[in-house]
């Protein structure tokens, strides 16, 4: 039975200004959910977002009280053990609320994994790969300085896939800072471009001409999420890839982008999709589709990435790899031990459940009173 639920908004300072086109985080708030059950077990998830409302439409406050006030009581008695018919009932009664859902499915499929001895990855089909690529983003906006960076994280064989957050500045000098660090990196490393939203139609054609010929890998978003209409023109028109993001909101979005067209790669987001299950239905379609998978990232800490990565290590091609980052962006760490991240990769937890602990001092200590 389903005893309790409880849910913490954590403050933590991030390693260096994070510059998005919507926003720049100094501070990363993570939510975290954790559902205790009868039996003594507990489940973790979380609901971490980006930049506020600046980004998307749930807020850690938001999802704080939703959650408290209004999906919490529905579950409380529920059998723990049951947690599709559990999430059943969440989606059938409270409308939107994405991020919120994710974080208490994850915390029902951690439990119940917990309770069965095995790695979630094996409640959701089951793992083909132990290790993810992991991209790193480039943003502090500096060319200098991206350069540098992303010399250091080959040096030490932590990433060799570079993701620019433009989107601020004018489009020419977005471009030129982007083609400079590819010249820098050459052949040892992908270089991609995330343009969350940023560009007009006109502009995504002249800067994406440019981006191609300066052989960028992918381009990421760059029209608004709604403008499906011309992501599918730009797909169409350019041989670099283009990815879905902000406009792929679970499995729904996923078949109507896949009929027009609009993508080549889609970003699967457990938080964006709905939750662990949706992003299944995601990458189904996408591989049905033949659209590429990368596994995208809220900037989550341990708790999150470890439930995006049980859920990518079941896909059967990731062509596109990783940005399962979030915790090496954040100045605390709020798992008793560590993710492993070496030789590019994200060594995928093999504990029971999602293989991670929380650290109580810690939490206790950035909890948000």
């Amino acid at each position: 039975m389903i005893q309790t639920i409880d849910t913490f908004l954590l403050d933590v300072p991030t390693i260096r200004p994070h510059k998005l086109s919507v926003a720049t985080m100094n501070t990363q708030t993570l939510v975290l959910v954790r559902i205790r059950c009868a039996d003594g077990i507990q489940g973790w998830g979380e609901a971490t977002t980006i930049g506020g409302l600046n980004y998307g439409d749930e807020s850690p406050e938001s999802i704080k009280v939703n959650i408290d006030t209004h999906i919490a009581p529905l579950l409380l008695g529920m059998d723990a053990g049951a947690p599709a018919k559990a999430m059943a009932k969440v989606r059938r009664t409270i409308q939107g609320n994405r991020f919120a859902k994710c974080a208490l499915e994850t915390a029902l499929l951690d439990a119940q994994a917990r309770r069965l001895d095995v790695p979630l990855s094996e409640l959701l089909g089951g793992r083909v790969r132990d290790t993810l690529p992991v991209a790193w983003t480039l943003a502090s906006g500096d060319t200098a300085r991206d350069i540098a960076e992303a010399e250091h994280m080959l040096d030490i064989r932590r990433h060799r896939i570079f993701k620019l957050k433009i989107g601020l500045r004018e489009v020419d000098a977005d471009v030129a800072h982007v083609l400079a660090i590819k010249r820098a990196l050459g052949d040892r490393a992908s270089v991609r471009v995330d343009v969350n939203q940023a560009w007009s139609e006109a502009d995504a054609v002249r800067a994406i001409a440019r981006l191609q010929g300066g052989a960028i890998d992918l381009v990421e978003q760059p029209v608004k999420a709604r403008n499906t209409a011309a992501l599918a023109r730009l797909t169409r028109r350019f041989d670099v890839a283009i990815m879905a993001d902000e406009a792929l909101h679970g499995p729904d979005d996923a078949m109507l982008l896949a009929r027009m067209d609009a993508a080549g790669v889609y970003a699967v987001k457990i938080t964006q999709s709905g939750g662990l299950l949706p992003a299944l239905d995601v990458a189904a379609v996408a591989r049905l589709a033949g659209i590429g998978l990368y596994g995208g990232t809220m900037l989550e800490g341990g708790i999150g990435t470890a439930a995006t990565a049980h859920v990518c290590s079941t896909f059967a091609d990731l062509a596109w790899d990783t940005e399962l980052f979030g915790p090496l962006l954040l100045t605390e760490e709020v798992l008793s031990e560590p993710l492993v991240y070496r030789d590019f990769a994200l060594q995928v937890p093999t504990g029971p459940g999602l293989g991670v602990d929380i650290d109580t001092d810690k939490l206790r200590r950035l909890r948000r009173q």
